[in-house]
């Protein structure tokens, strides 16, 4: 799905406005935000036109989508950033086709994709904009797997763990939970957090059967909000957004429960193990043709930190951020 952010559209599960005329969403430090970005930008005030197109991560789309949002309103009116969300797979295969210019991802750019974008004659350059939590979510009103461990996690979405058809009972998890069905559900093959899970959390194993895998993240979040039996994963933000209505797991680790939050979440911190950075590519020959393009990535390497948390991210460092804007200024 692509959206043009100024179009007034709003993802539901992500809570993200896309309305260009309103940049508040509820932030009461927006306009401050904004008017320290500005200071930082007052170089590139020089007023630009065209379209910057934006497509792939759907775990990535919020923070972008804002960033768009704020970029058109406070910036560039008159540039118009399109941002879509296909999924990490299906944006850097319209990214390596030419036809977008920035591609975001929940997972690094693989070697077969580097591979197309050389043979497509693409430069690319690959920038870590924030990190998210894997979260594992229930239903509110499970009350009995609050808390699980990392092994029992990656035990029960892995085939044939349990049982050989695969239909699991809570109870064959612990035996003190209910004798009940799991559901399972996650992201389709299209998203780098499907990926991410699949090769990194529980090793590039198979998944277990009939989970219920689904494009669009508003339907996870839907569908679990409804199943008392449900188990699923996808990026924090869109727990957070929808904490009202979906339960998150606390996953020990190690050294007891933790749950996942803006607090836990770092490549160092209490929830690093199930941490990741999310990345946005840039396409340099677009940023050499365009320079709203160029200007637009400036903004959102500048700007990323200041609309993280609204959108369920953890911060990077503000320096590693500050190298990405040194190769993006050397651009010519």
């Amino acid at each position: 799905m692509t959206f043009a952010v100024a179009c007034g559209e709003e993802d539901e599960a992500s809570g993200t406005s896309n309305n260009g005329n309103n940049a508040n969403t509820g932030n009461e430090n927006t306009e401050e935000t904004a008017e320290g970005t500005n200071e930082t930008n007052e170089e590139t005030s020089e007023e630009l036109s065209g379209t910057v197109s934006v497509d792939g991560s759907g775990t990535v789309y919020p923070l972008m989508a804002r960033l768009a949002e704020e970029y058109m309103t406070t910036e560039q009116e008159g540039v118009s950033v399109e941002v879509g969300r296909a999924g990490t797979s299906a944006g850097m295969e319209k990214f390596i086709n030419g036809e977008t210019d920035l591609s975001n991802a929940s997972r690094p750019v693989k070697e077969e994709e580097l591979a197309g974008l050389e043979e497509a004659g693409i430069e690319s350059k690959e920038f870590k904009v924030a990190l998210d939590g894997l979260t594992i979510v229930i239903h509110p009103d499970n009350d009995w797997a609050n808390e699980m461990t990392e092994e029992e996690i990656k035990e029960v979405f892995v085939t044939g763990n349990f049982k050989d058809d695969d239909v699991v009972l809570w109870s064959d998890v612990r035996p003190e939970w209910p004798e009940e069905e799991i559901n399972f559900y996650g992201p389709n093959e299209n998203h780098g957090t499907y990926e991410f899970f699949v090769d990194e959390i529980i090793e590039e194993q198979d998944l277990v059967e009939g989970i219920n895998l689904q494009q669009e993240y508003s339907t996870l979040v839907e569908l679990v909000s409804e199943d008392e039996n449900a188990i699923g994963f996808f990026g924090f933000g869109y727990y957070t957004n929808n904490d009202d209505k979906l339960g998150a797991v606390h996953v020990d680790f190690g050294d007891g429960p933790v749950e996942p939050s803006l607090e836990t979440i770092g490549e160092e911190s209490a929830y690093a193990p199930f941490t990741r950075p999310v990345f946005t590519n840039l396409s340099v020959n677009a940023a050499q043709e365009k320079p709203e393009v160029k200007d637009f990535i400036k903004y959102v390497l500048t700007a990323a930190d200041d609309f993280s948390g609204e959108t369920g991210f953890a911060p990077l460092p503000e320096e590693e951020l500050n190298s990405y804007l040194e190769e993006v200024e050397a651009i010519e």
